[in-house]
């Protein structure tokens, strides 16, 4: 929902790195961005609630291609849990949800990359079944 954006940017926004790159919650273009994966049934935003507060995010996109028979990936994206609720499970309910969402939309693959800095964050995919198999790499435009 449109009304989740702001706790969404908050959440995104509440690390070194997030805080870098994120802006006003108010800022149109964060309403834009929504409307286009609003648009986009290749693409989820999902909300983790506890007591009718958004708590955890993450956007899972699914990717046809040519690759391995033809066969659908999933990406998983800005995944954040709001701070006063780490350690509670709420993270891994969300990454599980999204791995059961990708299997379901028949992928074969669930993908993610996570910054080399994010020490805590590479325990906590490889916690999940994650493997470190390849090197990300981006080019900023």
């Amino acid at each position: 929902m449109l009304a989740d954006v702001p706790a969404i940017v908050a959440m995104l926004a509440d690390d070194p790195l997030g805080a870098t790159r994120e802006g006003d919650p108010a800022d149109p273009a964060y309403a834009q961005a929504f409307a286009q994966l609003d648009a986009d049934p290749q693409q989820l935003l999902a909300v983790a609630e506890r007591g009718g507060e958004v708590v955890g995010t993450l956007q899972l996109t699914v990717i046809p291609g040519l690759s391995r028979r033809g066969m659908r990936r999933a990406l998983i994206e800005a995944v954040r849990v709001r701070a006063d609720q780490r350690g509670h499970g709420t993270g891994r309910q969300l990454v599980q949800w999204a791995i059961d969402r990708a299997r379901a939309e028949g992928c074969g693959l669930v993908q993610l990359t996570t910054d080399r800095s994010r020490a805590d964050a590479h325990r906590f995919y490889e916690g999940l079944g994650f493997e470190g198999t390849h090197l990300g790499m981006k080019l900023a435009l």
